[in-house]
């Protein structure tokens, strides 16, 4: 039984097959609470105008954001770039920037390596998982991640623009995709 572990289970990775996550490139990222239960906040938008929807966060929202801003200082080879914080979820693009002459928007086939994992995506979503969970316990405030988390390894200018605008406006699409259940990432 090859999908077994222990002949229990086996959880298959998300992850591209054979590519190394700690070399320069662009990441497209996507980070859900448990259960997508809306610890972030709401979603309003004035006058019914969802064009101009934004997320009302609640405290552990604005420390979540404050977090992901953070990223660099623990990470100094990680660039930010688009960010959208939603009720029960976020999206990010992360640019991974190590001082090397690769373009950071292409997305050569690395050969995954097995090795100390602290300078790669996993390593640091790891720490902003935990820091965001350490606040939450902190302030005595329930909140759980869901396991893992989503990712793309973004392999184009024009791809990065596409993410870019869909995390832009990704609040306006909240009240059709979240009440009709629509879209892959909300």
């Amino acid at each position: 039984m090859d999908d077994l572990y222990r002949n229990q289970y086996r959880i298959t990775s998300s992850r591209l097959a054979g590519y190394d996550y700690g070399q320069n490139g662009a990441y497209f990222v996507t980070i859900c609470t448990k259960n997508r239960q809306p610890y972030f906040g709401s979603i309003e938008a004035p006058a019914s105008n969802w064009d101009a929807a934004f997320l009302r966060p609640t405290l552990l929202g604005e420390k979540a954001t404050e977090y992901w801003g953070a990223i660099p200082q623990f990470a100094p080879f990680i660039e930010l770039d688009a960010f959208i914080l939603m009720p029960d979820h976020l999206h990010g693009v992360l640019l991974v920037d190590k001082a090397e002459p690769v373009d950071k928007i292409s997305a050569p086939a690395y050969e995954n390596r097995f090795g100390p994992q602290s300078s790669n995506l996993a390593s640091v979503l790891r720490g902003f998982k935990s820091a965001v969970t350490t606040f939450a316990r902190h302030q005595q405030l329930e909140f759980q991640w869901q396991a893992r988390f989503h990712d793309r390894v973004v392999r184009s200018a024009f791809e990065l623009e596409k993410i870019r605008n869909y995390i832009v406006t990704n609040p306006s699409r909240w009240e059709k995709e979240y009440e009709n259940g629509e879209g892959l990432y909300r």
